[in-house]
């Protein structure tokens, strides 16, 4: 995906349940054989960083219209500020939400752990307890001998381990427990559940691994009632010590904050210990509610929810946040006159990350309730300056891959040229990357090379911008205008970060980047990655160079690697500017950055490299499959000298599982009863990976011509794969199905 809108989806991509309306529809699903999905990102840990570890987090909880509401063939909401966040919740009112494949693909892109949800509402009661007592049988049975008293209620691990199944098989990392209706057993029931958490938790690790994250929220108390504390206090204690962390309702009072931590403070050590190999409890895992809808929210959401924030202080309390519907930018304004996608991401951005000139935002009075303590404020802070900022997973672990799309566009390009176009747009939140995360609201540009700024003077300013309209691959682009801030210079050169990296030390990666000049100047650009600490130097581009492309494009490629300790780095761009003479302006400069790539950099040795091996189709529900085979290097044989030769015959090279980030599909009718054209002919119709498995694609409408279909590759390092490691597939007419 995207796919033109002649190629669709089954209301349950690839035929897998898009979550489960009750328990009972949950064990229909463990009674069924179900194919793992092979598309979501395995989840890698970011490294710790060096802000203090007693810093809050956030947690993000996406509340959209009940969920599941991307269209393929529409610009939706995406999620782009990854960086600030540690775990998202997909939320819905349905008993179990899955998030959808494309959500988890691009949190585990950024080191985020992505968690579904469990929640029991009115009318639920009756599943509340089988959650307890397991799945219920179809024959008559009973206990042997009657007990005398009666007994507590008991507890199965039944649906402890199928949810756990479930996220392993769904490649999701935990889930939001949300019990907002009253448990009618009481003491008796809620002891049993809090019981259960443990059991769900410990299958979770078992099964998910040590990350997976268990949140209780802030509903039901001890005695059963569904009474929302807006803190942590007794009533609610056992849950939080059951679970992970704990999610705190929306609507607190602005000293609640600090009577949570004291509250914290004063438990007996012994009750928050590590209990069945969990990690201990600290205040980081009590996340403060906050409603950026504003409903009951001190500050009263919006452009206000920083009020909030400041209270929750994750920075110096050391609370953290669960930040509740924060895709109120689009749904609050989407309906409104002339709204575009442009509108909205300005003011996306604006409520993550601020504004480009920094001018003031309009926060609305919000009245503090009867009884809350008076407090003031100082102007609007962006929702991220509160957290503090993550690099992705070591491109060791995972390689780094951006076209910094947001996850939607109007195109579609491979390698430069464009083989679609929608004006209603296309989103795919899977093959959203990284926009740039050092870039917005603007990149924080330095002079290159010692004492620049004062040989040369002024000042250069780059304004960034997602570019739908021209790319290299996928559907967007990065856009840095530069503009002369103070009186230009005939030379100068700067340095303009992009993106932040974890790297190891002793590690050689390699780097490349894909731009375009659209310069009035001349502008000599280059690739380069620094050190964020002192304590760490990035060791001089071993190699360096770069090869012209197609369509204007130029790639960019260097290796390096870090001297000493693993450090925190950054890569970006050094610009040295050219201009005729000091009258003459950048007001016009600008270049697009269509691509960036960070991957441990290969042996010297030729390694194997992915391949399409065979493609199949099937008429019947219009399916196209693949299977991915290693392709080794050219062999060129030395001779044996003797049995005792202790020199292997090849290289001994270690293959790693062959995969692609996603594939291209094209279709080329035949013209003749024998002839389909070049591949280079066909026409683009879609990619892999929305329908939740990266080696099949659905083609929606009739074949009604014996067609020829083509799958082409492109790998982790953003490298389409030549025609010759590609395949293609005939099917016959349809019959006129």
């Amino acid at each position: 995906m995207p796919i033109r809108e002649s190629v669709s989806l089954d209301s349950s991509p690839g035929h897998l349940t898009l979550y489960f309306k009750s328990l009972e529809e949950l064990d229909s699903w463990t009674e069924t054989p179900v194919k793992k999905l092979t598309s979501p990102l395995k989840y890698y840990p970011r490294r710790p960083g060096a802000e203090p570890s007693s810093r809050g987090k956030l947690l993000v909880c996406h509340d959209y219209k009940g969920g599941y509401t991307e269209s393929p063939f529409a610009l939706s909401y995406t999620f782009n500020y990854w960086s600030a966040c540690e775990s998202f919740i997909y939320f819905s009112h349905h008993r179990v939400t899955i998030p959808p494949h494309g959500w988890i693909t691009a949190a585990h892109r950024q080191g985020v752990k992505m968690l579904g949800t469990l929640i029991f509402e009115g009318g639920a009661e009756a599943d509340c307890l089988r959650l307890l007592v397991g799945k219920l049988p179809k024959s008559s049975t009973g206990p042997a001998v009657h007990h005398a008293s009666p007994s507590s209620i008991p507890v199965s691990h039944h649906y402890a381990r199928v949810l756990a199944e479930l996220a392993e098989e769904r490649g999701f990392d935990g889930y939001l427990l949300n019990f907002e209706c009253p448990l009618q057993g009481s003491f008796e029931q809620t002891r049993a559940l809090s019981t259960w958490i443990t059991m769900l938790q410990s299958e979770m690790r078992d099964k998910v691994g040590p990350h997976a994250e268990v949140v209780w929220y802030d509903s039901v108390i001890v005695s059963g009632q569904l009474a929302w504390q807006d803190r942590l206090n007794s009533l609610n204690l056992p849950f939080f010590l059951s679970s992970q962390s704990f999610f705190s309702n929306y609507t607190w009072r602005n000293d609640y904050p600090a009577l949570t931590a004291q509250y914290f403070i004063s438990l007996d050590p012994a009750l928050i210990e590590s209990q069945m190999d969990f990690s201990n409890k600290t205040l980081q895992d009590i996340y403060m509610g906050v409603d950026v809808w504003g409903r009951g929210s001190h500050g009263g959401g919006g452009f206000g929810s920083y009020k909030a924030l400041a209270h929750i202080s994750p920075d110096s309390l050391g609370l953290s946040v669960a930040l509740f519907g924060q895709a109120w930018t689009w749904e609050s304004e989407q309906d409104k006159p002339d709204w575009t996608w442009q509108q909205w991401w300005d003011y996306e951005r604006t409520l993550w990350v601020g504004t480009t000139n920094n001018d003031e935002v309009p926060v609305p009075e919000a009245p503090n309730r009867q009884g809350e303590p008076d407090c003031t404020h100082g102007p609007f802070l962006p929702i991220a300056s509160f957290f503090a900022h993550h690099a992705p997973p070591d491109p060791v672990r995972l390689a780094l891959y951006t076209t910094f799309s947001p996850g939607a566009g109007h195109g579609w390009w491979v390698n430069g040229v464009k083989v679609f176009e929608s004006e209603k747009g296309w989103t795919d939140v899977g093959k959203q990357t990284s926009v740039g995360d050092l870039v917005w609201p603007r990149p924080a540009i330095s002079w290159e090379g010692e004492d620049e700024g004062l040989l040369f003077g002024g000042k250069i300013e780059a304004e960034p911008s997602i570019c739908m309209d021209d790319a290299w691959n996928g559907g967007s682009s990065l856009r840095l205008s530069l503009t002369d801030q103070g009186d230009p210079s005939v030379y100068r050169c700067i340095w303009l970060p992009v993106q932040s990296l974890a790297l190891t030390a002793q590690t050689t990666y390699q780097a490349t980047a894909v731009y375009k000049l659209d310069a009035a100047a001349d502008l000599d650009v280059s690739l380069s990655v620094k050190s964020s600490t002192e304590d760490s130097a990035i060791i001089t581009p071993q190699i360096e160079n770069d090869t012209p492309l197609a369509q204007g494009w130029v790639k960019l490629s260097i290796r390096f690697s870090v001297s000493s300790s693993s450090s925190s780095a950054s890569i970006g761009l050094v610009i040295a500017i050219v201009t005729e003479g000091p009258s003459q302006s950048l007001a016009a400069s600008s270049l697009l950055l269509g691509q960036l790539n960070v991957f441990r950099a290969p042996s010297p040795s030729p390694s194997s490299a992915p391949m399409v091996l065979w493609a199949d189709y099937s008429p019947q529900d219009r399916k196209l499959t693949w299977e991915v085979a290693a392709s080794l290097p050219v062999f060129v044989q030395r001779p044996l000298t003797s049995p005792e030769d202790p020199v292997p015959l090849w290289d001994m090279q270690p293959c790693r599982v062959p995969s692609f980030l996603y594939c291209n599909i094209y279709a080329a009718p035949f013209s003749s009863a024998t002839y389909a054209g070049r591949p280079e002919d066909a026409t683009w119709i879609g990619t892999s990976g929305y329908s939740g498995d990266a080696k099949t694609f659905i083609v929606e409408s009739p074949v009604r011509t014996r067609t020829r279909f083509y799958v082409q590759g492109v790998t982790e390092h953003g490298e389409v794969v030549p025609w010759e490691r590609c395949v293609f597939v005939d099917s016959p007419p349809d019959d006129g199905k």
